[in-house]
């Protein structure tokens, strides 16, 4: 009846979905089952809240191993493959790197019903440590991701021996302003998403309006699901996962981290969610990143802050050696 349901509602809407793209994206199922990740991916299977998860992950070891283990955690319009770039010099310097795809992303399990929160997935992240045998590593976030590493590291301090934050979202609290948007409303907005407004928003605040084919395939990849008939499940996972990160900040806490901290942060970038829900004066405060970096790292204990100067929210794709540099002499020494 789930099922039934979504598909019920994507016909509704599918008037939404532009054509535009349709011929030269190809459609993804929702698991991405045949969308090539850059290493082999693995699958840790679960069960919780009442039924059976999939957690994909890629587990690359390096050929001269150095002892330590990165975890790569992903953002909230991205799954794990668009670490490859990062994965690769890690492993190179001899580090074991691990990239899941969280519960409701990449090739993971999205679920008809699931009450998100960033314990659920930290929890889970554990388990597949765990099922590893990992028992230290050093934890990397972006945006999204990084929520979830703070989240991470405040629940697992005796597992994460370092902490890496790149233009993390979530260094302010924004319901203090900002209205509260319905799951519904989130669900209804995913549905009418294209290609075109997916690599329009990209443009806008990823890349400072300067577009370069290599951005394609990651606009591409969040479109390719656009025209499945799985796309209302997706959606739907998606307006859950929006809920989350809204209603449930990490800002508070950000003292409490112990781990040594690197604050990498794009000073382009100007994320912050439901923004355009607000009033202009207000609007204009919000998703400061040189200023939310600077007051991260003051009232995280043990951080360092590194400001990338016209750089936005993705800086290992937009500029790969300034942000692969500070993290490589981070995690070395």
């Amino acid at each position: 009846m789930k099922r039934t349901f979504f598909f019920l509602l994507l016909a509704f809407y599918s008037f939404h979905l532009s054509p535009l793209h349709a011929q030269t994206i190809a459609t993804q199922d929702i698991m991405l089952s045949s969308y090539k990740y850059p290493y082999p991916v693995q699958y840790f299977k679960f069960q919780a809240q009442g039924q059976p998860l999939t957690m994909a992950y890629m587990d690359i070891q390096p050929t001269r191993p150095n002892g330590q283990t990165v975890v790569l955690l992903h953002g909230k319009n991205f799954c794990g493959a668009y670490w490859d770039s990062t994965a690769a010099s890690l492993t190179n310097n001899g580090f074991r790197v691990i990239i899941p795809d969280q519960i409701g992303f990449g090739k993971s399990s999205k679920p008809a019903h699931l009450q998100y929160s960033f314990q659920f997935l930290a929890q889970n992240t554990k388990a597949l440590l765990d099922t590893l045998d990992i028992h230290k590593a050093a934890i990397l976030g972006h945006s999204m991701g990084g929520m979830l590493a703070v989240r991470f590291a405040l629940m697992y301090p005796d597992i994460t021996t370092k902490l890496i934050l790149e233009n993390p979202i979530g260094l302010e609290d924004w319901k203090v302003v900002v209205p509260y948007q319905s799951v519904d409303k989130w669900y209804h907005s995913e549905l009418k998403q294209t290609y075109d407004k997916i690599k329009q928003y990209q443009l806008d605040n990823y890349y400072a309006g300067q577009w370069k084919p290599e951005y394609d395939k990651w606009a591409s990849l969040q479109a390719s699901w656009i025209h499945s008939p799985d796309y209302a499940q997706v959606a739907w996972n998606a307006a859950l996962t929006y809920d989350m990160i809204f209603t449930q900040p990490v800002y508070y806490e950000l003292p409490n981290i112990q781990a040594p901290t690197l604050l990498i942060i794009g000073q382009r970038d100007r994320t912050a969610l439901g923004k355009a829900n607000v009033a202009p004066d207000i609007r204009k405060t919000l998703g400061n990143y040189p200023e939310l970096g600077k007051d991260a790292a003051k009232r995280i204990p043990h951080a360092t802050l590194i400001p990338i100067e016209d750089v936005g929210h993705l800086p290992h794709i937009e500029a790969y050696t300034k942000f692969i540099t500070p993290l490589l002499d981070f995690l070395l020494h």
